[in-house]
């Protein structure tokens, strides 16, 4: 099972485009609510998520992805719940991806140390202890995937599946939606 974290002010792209593509790589990929099932994205679309955070299973867990946006990124990070969710998955082996604004809640927990990562570019400063990548969309390192803004979404998107399904399914969807 692949979670990704829905909190009040996420970015909406760079949460449904992981899991249109995944959903059509055939990922079993669940949208979770940190706050309840109704989530509002960053500019006021409201969502209902697939669970709430209290249905998380570690256990069953393939990968955790954390959309960025604000203030999203920022009420995630308050929320102790999710950073220890985020600490015990990495600490468990599991693979995370982060975007945008997210990756700094990976930096600021020390998992991004000596790790390749991109995050949005104002937010850099954060990512003082990896190996951050100006200029470079998406970066995958140790099970880690972490992707610039919500121009890099869909690249982000076909990286976590290229991970989790490989090459042939990747190119399959992409060439399914017609993505070049």
């Amino acid at each position: 099972m692949v979670y990704l974290l829905l909190e009040n002010g996420f970015e909406m792209c760079e949460a449904l485009a992981p899991v249109d593509i995944l959903r059509r790589g055939g990922v079993d990929v669940a949208t979770v609510g940190v706050s309840g099932r109704e989530v509002t994205s960053s500019h006021g679309v409201k969502i209902s998520a697939d669970k709430e955070f209290s249905d998380i299973v570690l256990s069953d867990m393939e990968m955790l992805i954390i959309p960025g946006g604000q203030p999203g990124v920022d009420n995630l990070w308050e929320n102790e719940a999710v950073r220890e969710l985020v600490i015990n998955v990495h600490n468990a082996g599991i693979k995370i991806s982060a975007i945008c604004a997210a990756p700094i809640i990976l930096a600021r927990l020390g998992i991004l140390d000596g790790k390749t990562a991109v995050c949005y570019p104002s937010c850099s400063t954060e990512l003082e202890k990896a190996d951050f990548r100006s200029g470079c969309g998406v970066a995958s390192c140790d099970g880690i995937i972490t992707g610039r803004a919500a121009g890099d979404a869909y690249d982000f998107a076909f990286e976590i599946l290229r991970t989790l399904c490989g090459e042939k399914e990747t190119a399959r969807v992409r060439d399914a939606i017609c993505y070049e």
